[in-house]
């Protein structure tokens, strides 16, 4: 265990090292919020509020969702294309450590940073600049970290299984631009997943993505309330468990077929 935790450590000191794209990052991400708050204020046009939220609570749901972004998204889909392209993965996978779980704690140095430096610092800005609404009940906002938590395993876990289909289809730039487009769209970033056409809700309750961005931030935002909320980290529970299978099945099976491609 101590090597994983040895990588969480070296992974957030090489983040540190250009953290200063991170400063930037908050003021491209209050702009988005911004963006965001005068679209929604013009959208409900003095409605005390659309589907269950008001605009309050949809201000600061956008706000945490795009922040929260900033703790679970990574890019270790693409290193692993790269790994793999340039003949890097052949040396990896001989290493004493698994592979897979060595990219999972690089992803998650890389989202404490975020956590820390990013989201943290931005909520602070953007709350003095937009009205949001945050919770002052102690459980909310430890529900929240936990779904939190679980939101960075289920992107993580699908931004796996994109790497991973590099070792079949050899140059998978494209389906990653693709999972990254679905992903923002289906996991409630841009768009609460209950504004959506109640067929297209129905559909999404078979999907992963609600687990990644609606769950946590309808959380905090108390759009969840009693048991809403524990059904809700109950889901993200089962996708973690249910996205294992996959990742285990392809992981064997690409073991089997490495095609080293450079080096």
């Amino acid at each position: 265990m101590s090597k994983y935790l040895e990588m969480i450590r070296v992974r957030f000191l090489m983040m540190l090292a250009y953290r200063t794209n991170y400063y930037s990052g908050i003021l491209i991400y209050s702009i988005n919020i911004g963006a965001y708050y005068f679209l929604w204020t013009a959208i409900y046009g003095g409605k005390e509020e659309i589907q269950g939220l008001s605009v309050i609570q949809m201000t600061t749901y956008v706000a945490v969702a795009w922040m929260a972004r900033a703790f679970y998204f990574n890019n270790i889909d693409r290193e692993i294309a790269a790994e793999i392209k340039d003949g890097k993965v052949a040396i990896e996978m001989i290493r004493p450590y698994n592979y897979l779980g060595m990219k999972t704690m690089q992803g998650l140095g890389e989202g404490v940073f975020r956590l820390l430096f990013f989201s943290v610092p931005g909520m602070f800005i953007v709350a003095f600049l937009f009205p949001l609404n945050f919770s002052a009940n102690l459980t909310t906002w430890g529900l929240f970290f936990i779904s939190l938590l679980f939101s960075f395993i289920v992107n993580t876990q699908i931004n796996l299984l994109t790497g991973i289909m590099t070792f079949f289809l050899f140059n998978n730039s494209g389906l990653i631009r693709a999972k990254r487009v679905v992903i923002d769209l289906f996991s409630g970033l841009l768009l609460p997943i209950s504004f959506y056409p109640i067929w297209a809700q129905t559909v999404m309750t078979y999907l992963p993505f609600q687990a990644i961005s609606y769950i946590p931030s309808m959380i905090f935002t108390e759009g969840f309330v009693g048991q809403e909320i524990y059904s809700a980290l109950i889901l993200q529970m089962i996708w973690v468990a249910i996205l294992l299978i996959p990742i285990q099945l392809l992981w064997l099976i690409a073991k089997k077929q490495l095609i080293v491609q450079g080096g």
